[in-house]
């Protein structure tokens, strides 16, 4: 891979956390055993845990070695953790900085840093402001880059105020905040599809296509995340940012080129013609579920209304889309884990017409429409379903599925989310990442859904969701394809 990186030192704040553990370190890992990364990183990782770089390194060795996602090397292990020093701090405490500087100094002549909040988002306000307090961002030296991980805020206000003070001591360019859908292979491979086939782009519009459902269906629960997932819901930790940001790849009218600001130029004019919600299409074009049990989850309200699913149909203004139905839906605790894109087409412009043999009846059949449908997760593939005609006497179609199952060919080797994203950062490319702009056009039309006046219906776990949801679409006269039935 011909790459440019600067020599730099990834500061990463909550390296004992599971993000740090089972996403971050690991997709280090990748990138040295595929030789991306060789004498260039140094890594400073920062716990509140009393550990020694041996034993914090040692319990990395244990996890990598039980997660099987690539066969263990001791000499790639060995490279990197040559590389890793440990440092024991609470980094809410602005007296422990002073400490951080002196070992960041020790370990980074170049004085490059990209910082990495693996934390709780209530945590980065306090650090980047000690950052600032204790000196340590305004070193010249060399640059600065920062790393932050969603939700950024809970709304518009939240996550302006969020942004302030972030830039009071980063500029907009030293930014990355993360939206780790964004590097998924599929993700990427949607402006594959779109722009390098000519089969797809002249007929990628309201003329030519139904409707356009993406699914990000989850098996887990909640689990341990209750104490924020009551406070956040499934609109605002996954449509606000994943489901939106993918709509907006599908939507998005071709940018002028594809380097990053025209991706994300492109990505803003669409957020700009979202339709905003009011009451009488809140009531109409959202369903709302809660996954039974829910409410005993620890830090969850006993009597609380958060959703766990969340279905809604999106509108886009503009001449491509006008008319063409987005269907949204994401839950928890769902029947089985699947991220999916499907463009429905129109139906056919001819039906079949045909005579039973030995009889004088004509019947009359409307083939089903067209479907591409793209499999972000845990399959990753595309399948094209086109109507030909069935091998017999009769002049009878039916729908056949071409398949690329790009799972099947690779494995599950594809480049994993955060290695392409650490890659990113080192090279300074922001195609992946979200800018200020996006994030206002998105959490403002979030904000325009009122929630509380909703209902929230009750589903077993392990369904397909409320059956409200499913009635949803049939009132439209259409149906959900992730559903099979």
């Amino acid at each position: 891979m011909d790459m440019k990186i600067d020599p730099c030192t990834l500061v990463i704040f909550g390296a004992t956390g599971n993000l740090a553990t089972e996403k971050i370190l690991p997709a280090i890992y990748r990138l040295y055993f595929h030789g991306y990364l060789v004498e260039d990183l140094n890594i400073l990782c920062i716990g509140r845990r009393d550990l020694s770089t041996d034993r914090y390194t040692a319990q990395l060795k244990d996890y990598l070695q039980a997660s099987g996602s690539l066969p263990f090397k001791e000499e790639v292990f060995e490279e990197m953790t040559s590389r890793i020093v440990y440092h024991q701090m609470d980094f809410l405490r602005l007296e422990e900085y002073e400490h951080l500087k002196n070992t960041m100094k020790s370990i980074s002549p170049d004085h490059n840093y990209i910082f990495y909040f693996a934390v709780g988002p209530q945590h980065f306000t306090p650090i980047v402001q000690s950052l600032k307090s204790s000196g340590i961002s305004s070193d010249t030296k060399g640059w600065q880059r920062i790393m932050i991980e969603k939700p950024f805020g809970k709304n518009l206000e939240s996550a302006n105020a969020l942004n302030e003070e972030i830039k009071k001591v980063f500029r907009e360019d030293q930014i990355y905040r993360i939206d780790h859908y964004l590097a998924k292979e599929m993700i990427q491979n949607i402006t594959t599809i779109r722009f390098h086939n000519t089969i797809f782009e002249p007929l990628w519009d309201n003329t030519c296509i139904d409707n356009v459902q993406i699914v990000l269906s989850e098996e887990t629960d909640v689990g341990t995340r209750g104490g924020y997932y009551d406070q956040a819901g499934a609109v605002r930790d996954m449509i606000q940012n994943h489901m939106l940001q993918t709509l907006a790849v599908v939507a998005m009218e071709p940018p002028k080129s594809m380097n990053p600001e025209d991706i994300r130029n492109a990505k803003v004019e669409l957020f700009n013609d979202l339709l905003y919600f009011h009451p009488e299409t809140t009531y109409n074009d959202i369903v709302l579920g809660q996954y039974e049990g829910y409410r005993q989850t620890e830090k969850v309200s006993q009597d609380s209304t958060t959703e766990t699913f969340a279905a809604m149909k999106v509108h886009i203004d503009n001449k491509r889309w006008r008319g063409v139905p987005f269907y949204l839906l994401t839950g928890k605790a769902l029947k089985e884990k699947k991220a999916q894109i499907t463009i429905e087409f129109k139906e056919p412009m001819y039906s079949q017409q045909y005579t039973i043999p030995g009889s004088t009846i004509s019947s009359e059949i409307v083939d089903p429409p067209n479907l591409l449908e793209i499999h972000i997760q845990p399959k990753e593939g595309i399948n094209l379903k086109i109507n030909a005609k069935e091998p017999s006497i009769m002049n009878k179609s039916k729908l056949v599925d071409m398949e690329y199952c790009q799972s099947c060919n690779l494995g599950y080797n594809t480049p994993d989310a955060y290695e392409k994203l650490l890659l990113d950062v080192l090279t300074e490319d922001f195609t992946r990442f979200t800018r200020w702009d996006e994030l206002v056009l998105t959490w403002s039309f979030i904000d325009s859904i009122d929630l509380h006046s909703k209902k929230v219906f009750p589903y077993e776990k392990q369904s397909f969701g409320p059956e409200e949801s499913i009635q949803f679409l049939e009132k439209d006269r259409r149906k959900w394809h992730h559903i099979k039935e």
